[in-house]
């Protein structure tokens, strides 16, 4: 008689698995909870203490690790393997489904206690796991329910599985437990407070297949990062199509922008870029701002607000192309607008500081950071020009500063009235970024400028003085600091500095 070992903590279709694995003539054994589970289904099941004749001891900690289990599980069906076994009085064992004990939900909690965490690391499921994956193909091993029916219909149509699924199955199983090692690792770490361990791992759950990546010749996949806490992966899609790959990348650029803000936000990103960013009374009116900014780059860009939609938002958000909205709630009335547009993706996502860490991989390799939150201490500004900026002004600059720090490097942004009106990015030299900020230089007087990064040069200060800036705020740092503040005091403008760069690649 087969034998198969069952013992899940995610009990999804176990009953029905278990059912059809018996009427397929197996012998079915199995541990704790899993075990009276199937026992109530009136499912005829051995415990695993009953195969081993010992107990489960240690509070559960150990009542697989046995030579009668792990014997069964990796004993190759070959003439040595199956004398050896008989001799020592073990059965083979030809199908385990396993999965872990929950070390994610278990960390999620907010107050959860590294003994808690302890004791939800599994041991004896992955050891199993991994036992079984190496010996595929002679045991089958299932480590997800999705498996569970794929593997009965095989077994009942073909008597056996194909070499292909039983490959497949075994990948599937050393990427779970990889995955699982993954996850306590970083937990461990993060105690630790050891950021950038010697051997870092990463583990990320499939959340979709993408139609393409950011071309249509590049293959590409949507992974959750198995680590606590909600990131985009989580957001509700409430309508749309499903996102696409550049979808993904500028929605996640306009979600981190728009929390920046304490008072009501919209944030339009196009090619990761904010074109158009703005404070309003209502959701509606910093909707109107932000299009303002730039309406011709805003064209199939994505819309974030940081308050929830009311209908006259909607409304407004709903009337030009759009790939897609993102923002923490809708009211009904909002949402039934936004589905009009049936290709309009519609995102819902809570307002959470972003506190995992920055992976931009190389050739061969990675790199890691954290992410840029510092906070901007108003307490630190330096005044450097003989004119000092006025409250309104000031305002204006911190606001344009948080801005700033989402665009790409060079950046240099240009706010008025609580809205960006001209936003350089990504030049290769600073003057340039600042050449595009203030391309209508009609709208720039009375501005102010933001500058990711200090002015190598007085340049910049020329170019902002012909068109009418008021006050500017940068980093500071350079060698030829003193002539942009000299190159200022002769316009009348008011400079502080932050001592803070942001660099943005």
């Amino acid at each position: 008689m087969k034998r198969a070992l069952i013992s899940v903590s995610n009990k999804q279709g176990v009953i029905e698995f278990a059912r059809g694995l018996e009427k397929l003539g197996y012998e079915i054994i199995s541990t704790g909870g899993t075990y009276s589970v199937l026992k109530e289904a009136d499912i005829q099941v051995r415990q695993v203490s009953d195969i081993t004749g010992f107990p489960e001891i240690l509070d559960g900690r150990v009542k697989t690790l046995h030579p009668k289990i792990h014997g069964g599980i990796l004993a190759r069906r070959i003439p040595g393997h199956i004398r050896q076994i008989e001799e020592n009085d073990i059965q083979p064992i030809d199908i385990v489904a396993v999965n872990l004990y929950p070390f994610r939900e278990t960390i999620s909690k907010k107050d959860v206690s590294l003994e808690d965490a302890i004791e939800n690391i599994d041991i004896g499921g992955p050891t199993m796991v991994r036992a079984a994956a190496k010996n595929y193909q002679d045991v089958i091993i299932i480590v997800k329910p999705e498996f569970y029916w794929p593997v009965l219909k095989e077994l009942e149509t073909e008597g056996d599985l194909s070499k292909q699924l039983r490959f497949k199955l075994a990948l599937e199983a050393f990427s779970h437990t990889a995955a699982y090692d993954a996850m306590i690792s970083s937990y461990l770490a993060k105690l630790d407070g050891d950021t950038f361990m010697d051997n870092m791992v990463l583990a990320g759950e499939k959340v979709y297949e993408l139609r393409y990546g950011e071309n249509p010749h590049q293959k590409a996949c949507f992974y959750r990062s198995m680590n606590p806490g909600l990131g985009l992966a989580d957001a509700k899609q409430l309508n749309g199509k499903a996102l696409s790959y550049n979808n993904i990348i500028d929605t996640q650029a306009a979600w981190s922008l728009v929390k920046e803000f304490e008072g009501t936000a919209c944030v339009i990103v196009k090619h990761t870029n904010p074109c158009g960013t703005a404070l309003g009374d209502t959701a509606e009116q910093a909707f109107d701002k932000a299009l303002a900014g730039d309406p011709l780059s805003a064209f199939g860009g994505i819309i974030a607000f940081n308050r929830p939609l009311d209908l006259a938002a909607a409304r407004k958000a709903a009337e030009p192309f759009m790939e897609c909205i993102i923002a923490p709630g809708y009211d009904d009335d909002a949402l039934e607008c936004l589905r009009a547009k049936k290709n309009l993706r519609v995102l819902e996502m809570p307002l959470i500081e972003e506190k995992d860490l920055q992976i931009h991989s190389v050739e061969g390799g990675f790199v890691v950071q954290e992410r840029d939150n510092e906070e901007l201490d108003i307490n630190s500004l330096t005044v450097v020009t003989s004119n000092a900026p006025s409250p309104e002004e000031l305002e204006e600059l911190l606001f344009a500063w948080k801005v700033v720090k989402h665009v790409k490097s060079n950046a240099i942004v240009v706010a008025k009235n609580g809205m960006t009106i001209g936003v350089g990015a990504g030049q290769m030299n600073r003057v340039g970024s600042a050449a595009i900020a203030l391309k209508d230089t009609d709208n720039a007087q009375g501005a102010v400028m933001a500058s990711d990064a200090f002015f190598p040069f007085k340049d910049t200060v020329e170019l902002a003085a012909a068109a009418g800036i008021k006050a500017i705020i940068q980093p500071g740092g350079s060698i030829n600091d003193q002539e942009s503040i000299e190159e200022c005091n002769q316009h009348g403008i008011a400079m502080v500095f932050t001592g803070m760069r942001h660099f943005k690649h």
